[in-house]
């Protein structure tokens, strides 16, 4: 019993550390991109050596592919957060879900998912684990959208609609990389969310 007693605490101190070590890579890529975001860097904001960090990540691929399914963790745990606070049916509920995604994806964290994206584009050692999670991250983002939104997908156009209206958060994330696109934004998201609404009412 002495044993598990002891590897218990452990075991606590490396899954600590390991998550101050993707919090660290999800921070250093939304501020500094996937070039600045080296292994240094990134132990260096966690506080751990660089030892620590390859003990848990053998390489800087293996680190953020694992850093972007940490986010895709935190990214599902927002809007589920978010949607605890949705109005019933109707026009307000609609506004609300647009406005809760375009939110999520003008957030620090897509900032990061972005960042890496666009350099698994170019690296071909991180192209595969980000596409395969991209993708995950994509159908998940796209079932609680239909949950939220009450969409019957068996109508012809809804599914189209309802991936549009992801398609159109990630696209004002985008817009939102260089500059503060929020007055923009906020008009779209009012136009859109009647748009929505309509469509989902026909």
């Amino acid at each position: 019993m002495g044993v598990v007693t002891g590897r218990a605490p452990q075991q606590d101190r490396s899954r600590a550390t390991r998550l101050r070590i993707l919090e660290a890579a999800v921070a250093c890529l939304s501020e500094h991109g996937w070039s600045g975001s080296t292994v240094g860097v990134v132990c260096a904001r966690a506080g751990v050596s660089r030892g620590a960090a390859q003990h848990h990540f053998r390489t800087r691929e293996e680190l953020f592919t694992a850093a972007i399914a940490h986010m895709a963790e935190r990214w599902m745990l927002t809007v589920r957060e978010g949607a605890k606070g949705l109005p019933g049916p109707g026009p307000d509920r609609t506004y609300a879900v647009v406005e809760l995604l375009v939110t999520v994806h003008t957030s620090p964290l897509f900032r990061a998912a972005l960042h890496l994206w666009v350099a698994a584009s170019d690296e071909e050692r991180l192209r595969p684990g980000v596409a395969a999670l991209e993708a995950r991250i994509g159908r998940e983002a796209h079932r609680l959208a239909v949950e939220f939104l009450g969409a019957d997908e068996s109508v012809p156009g809804v599914r189209e609609t309802v991936q549009a209206t992801l398609d159109m958060a990630r696209g004002l994330g985008l817009a939102d990389l260089l500059s503060d696109d929020s007055a923009r934004r906020a008009g779209i998201v009012r136009q859109w969310s009647r748009m929505l609404d309509a469509a989902l009412r026909t």
